[in-house]
């Protein structure tokens, strides 16, 4: 039988809270069994609880969420962390990740885009907010941060590679067709099997793995 993902949110805002439960309350994939106002209340709750995913704030009062990351992953390494950030908090993803986060969400995003941030780190895989900054991904490319995840080497062909470095110098779809003499359905259907062979959910992971592995050098 199906067994929902089970999760402990954490975030020293009541109100936030709220809203992320009853956000949270019709998705069938996802349960919340406890929350937290502060790192040491998610660490006691993790450790009663056992969950599979923890959701917590970056900024929170009496231990922040990148000392509980760190506890967290010492103690119980099976168990996955989403981090949720503000626009201005980019070096502080930065540290999350480098605690052992394997994502990162914007604090004002969509319910399905938790569901499938999620859903993806339950997996063992790493999942960038939609909204991340091509500074941002430049940034966790060149930080200590690794997907956990071994992924073998897919290959490229030269246009898929093309392709990938245009990504990474912010060009958008209609812009990547105009260059490349190409249909802009061409270019969506490059991008999508570009991704699938590197198991990235967006472009900020597409430009993550390209830094990292030397594809596109900033």
């Amino acid at each position: 039988m199906y067994q929902p993902i089970r999760i402990v949110i954490a975030d020293d805002h009541e109100i936030f809270r709220d809203g992320f439960k009853l956000m949270m309350k019709k998705q069938s994939e996802i349960e919340i069994i406890a929350e937290a106002e502060n790192g040491r209340e998610l660490l006691e709750l993790t450790n009663t609880h056992l969950p599979d995913v923890v959701v917590t704030d970056i900024k929170m009062p009496i231990m922040d969420g990148i000392e509980a990351a760190k506890q967290i992953k010492a103690k119980h390494p099976e168990i996955e962390i989403v981090a949720l950030s503000m626009f201005d908090e980019e070096n502080l993803v930065i540290d999350m990740l480098e605690a052992g986060a394997r994502g990162y969400l914007l604090k004002n995003t969509h319910k399905e885009e938790v569901v499938q941030a999620v859903t993806a780190v339950f997996k063992k895989e790493t999942y960038f907010c939609k909204q991340t900054s091509t500074k941002l991904a430049q940034m966790i490319a060149k930080s200590r941060f690794t997907p956990h995840k071994p992924v073998k080497k897919p290959g490229f062909n030269d246009r898929e590679l093309e392709i990938i470095r245009l990504v990474c110098q912010e060009f958008s779809n209609k812009e990547i067709a105009n260059k490349l003499n190409m249909s802009i359905r061409t270019v969506e259907g490059y991008r999508e099997k570009i991704l699938e062979k590197i198991e990235a959910k967006n472009v900020a992971g597409l430009v993550v793995y390209a830094i990292k592995n030397n594809i596109y050098n900033v």
